[in-house]
């Protein structure tokens, strides 16, 4: 019975401390645990007066007393079912009610957390194992408050008053009861851990079989699986995994049942021991027949509790793995804290300035865990210095261009500016206030960002364009869309704001996609624009909507434009080039071509290959990071690509 409430009998296998932050996380519902437990002491002391007063019951039968005392007795013990059962039913509500509330507490714990985690989290992280940490794990924590601990309580409370009662009445029988004792103690002490590992093995199956179906039934994975033809491999592969869940299913019911099976024959052996020495006794009349009834009954009130609690050790070590899984997400650590007293970005036009800034992505064992990513250890290795003394100074208003080969760090630069990740040594300032000393909501109002994917989430349009402003009125959301380009095509569709674009936005075009995120910024009026080649994957009719868009959105902003087509950035008043994490080059469009550098060499490569009708010498109008070769003019909004994908 110890060892099934101490976390420091525990196998190794759960950390010690686990069971001290499961009673942190049952504070909140002290209260309720009380009356829980008052309920269940109160049942327990019900369910042993039953078998005394059978017992008397059966004394008044053989002693021929009056039937008016059978019928009593027959009246309290019918009376003590019906009690019994309203305790059941009161009780039952009441562990709902804190397991409930245990499910939803460990649930908002475990998602703020991981809400507070960097990037680089979650771009190694497989999502079905977070996803099995908020379900699958939650839920069997929650069962140590419920089932558990009230079967604990109860089957305690049972033993010891089945004990005493039994002692009263017969120590000679009582004793030879318990000599079958030791065969429960020594199976559950063994079984608890043989429980906890297979709870951990399934929980990493169940987590890889949920990441397996995440990720193949999103609309990109699907679309891959289709594309490539391997349907029936997948349907294969994952029959494989479905198939190590079943067997260990079928593993963790057999040994639960093996045991359960011992236990219940021991219960029977003690049982007729008890009914061949108390039926001896009778026959001598050292006891009454009555006696030996209470005895048998009361019996299964010994036996009965310690199979349940012998068995409460295999479930407090299986909610306890639950419990340290979701413990093991918790203690990550977020990288990126707000300051203790924050700061604010000063009001009006905001400049960025980067000085000197290195910066190399964390290593794994610094962001991330062996089990959530589906590897035995992970990587310690520290990571490679990406950027290398990174300097330079956008005013209020300006905009900056960044151009280099893939992978040299444009990227990463325009991460740093929101703090996404934090520098390694150097700043990022805001109208020359670090990033770091700033508040969060603060820094998330200042700057805004336009990706290339213009990711949406399966919602209404209206709750993915208020999502940075969800108190904007109506007429807010529709003036956003409007210099977006966007309202037109809104408004001709069935359920207008109500529309739902799929998952990531995919019942609309590339183009349209972009424009709400575009029109999404609007909306949040960030005073600083960082677009990060937003209009690289589209057509040239959606990229001369989003142009348009764009146009809107950096017209008295600071702006950071990574741009791939150097057409799109040549009216900026300061480009960088970066290759390999430094800045090689910096100026104008005019002087970098006169400097014949780096700059001027991409420049001719991209226009020795673009078609004949391309003037290389067009200028882009100011703050328009569009191509060159798209016109100005706002393109009609059912236009044939456009179609093709959208749900009007």
């Amino acid at each position: 019975m110890r060892s099934a409430m101490r976390a420091s009998d525990a196998p190794a296998a759960v950390r010690r401390g686990t069971f001290r932050r499961v009673l942190g996380f049952a504070g909140p519902h002290r209260a309720k645990l009380v009356v829980f437990l008052l309920l269940t002491v109160v049942s327990a002391v019900l369910a042993v007066s039953t078998p005394v007063l059978a017992g008397r019951v059966v004394d008044a039968i053989v002693g021929g007393r009056d039937v008016s005392v059978v019928v009593w007795l027959a009246v309290v013990i019918a009376g003590i079912a019906v009690v019994d059962a309203g305790l059941g039913l009161v009780e039952r509500w009441q562990s709902a009610r804190i397991g409930e509330g245990l499910i939803h507490d460990l649930r908002v714990a475990v998602y703020g957390h991981v809400q507070r985690m960097p990037i680089a989290f979650f771009t190694r992280t497989r999502t079905g194992a977070l996803v099995s940490r908020l379900n699958n794990d939650v839920i069997g924590a929650q069962r140590a408050f419920t089932s558990t601990l009230s079967g604990v309580v109860t089957n305690v409370i049972q033993l010891g008053l089945s004990l005493g009662v039994m002692f009263t009445l017969s120590w000679q029988v009582t004793a030879l009861a318990l000599v079958l004792l030791p065969a429960f103690v020594i199976p559950a002490r063994r079984m608890g851990s043989r429980m906890a590992d297979l709870q951990r093995e399934a929980s990493t199956l169940n987590a890889g079989m949920t990441t397996q179906m995440t990720e193949r039934f999103s609309a990109p994975g699907a679309t891959l699986v289709k594309l490539f033809g391997r349907p029936d491999a997948e349907t294969a592969e994952f029959g494989e995994r479905a198939a190590r869940v079943r067997d260990i299913g079928v593993r963790t019911a057999m040994a639960t049942r093996w045991f359960m099976t011992g236990l219940t024959l021991v219960s029977a052996l003690a049982q007729a021991l008890v009914y061949g020495l108390g039926g001896y006794l009778a026959l001598t009349g050292h006891l009454a027949a009555g006696t030996v009834v209470s005895l048998a009954l009361l019996l299964t009130r010994l036996y009965s509790p310690l199979t349940a609690l012998a068995n409460a050790r295999v479930d407090v070590m299986t909610a306890l793995v639950s419990f340290e899984r979701v413990f093991e997400v918790l203690d990550l650590k977020p990288m990126i804290a707000e300051p203790d007293a924050p700061r604010r970005v000063p009001e009006g036009p905001v400049s960025v300035e980067f000085d000197d800034v290195r910066f190399a992505y964390p290593a794994a064992d610094k962001v991330s865990l062996a089990s959530l990513e589906s590897v035995a250890t992970l990587d310690t290795r520290g990571g490679e210095e990406v950027l290398h003394g990174i300097s330079f100074r956008a005013e209020p208003g300006q905009l900056v261009a960044l151009v280099g080969s893939s992978g040299a760090g444009k990227s990463t630069i325009a991460t740093l500016v929101p703090r996404l990740y934090d520098v390694d040594s150097g700043a990022v300032r805001l109208s020359d206030v670090d990033v770091r000393e700033l508040a969060f909501d603060s820094l998330r109002r200042t700057v805004g960002v336009v990706t290339q994917d213009g990711h949406l989430f399966h919602d209404t349009i209206r709750a993915n364009l208020a999502y940075p402003r969800p108190e904007a009125s109506e007429d807010e959301l529709w003036d956003a869309l409007r210099r977006a380009r966007l309202d037109h095509l809104v408004a001709s569709l069935p359920d207008g704001l109500d529309t739902v674009v799929g998952e990531r936005g995919y019942r609309l075009s590339g183009g349209e996609r972009q424009r709400l995120t575009i029109a999404r910024l609007l909306l949040a009026r960030p005073r600083v624009v960082i677009l990060d080649e937003a209009t690289a994957h589209l057509d040239s009719e959606s990229e001369a909507a989003v142009q348009v868009a764009l146009t809107e959105a950096l017209r008295g902003r600071t702006a950071l434009v990574i741009a791939h087509r150097l057409s799109t950035i040549r009216a900026a008043d300061q480009i960088l080039v970066v290759e390999g994490g430094h800045v090689v080059e910096r100026g104008t469009h005019t002087e970098l071509l006169a400097a014949d550098g780096r700059y001027a060499e991409l420049y001719r490569t991209q226009f020795d290959e673009a078609p004949a009708d391309v003037d290389p010498d067009y200028s882009a109008p100011r703050n328009v990071p569009v191509a060159a070769t798209a016109t100005l003019d706002e393109p009609p909004l059912t236009t044939s690509t456009e179609n093709a994908r959208s749900p009007r």
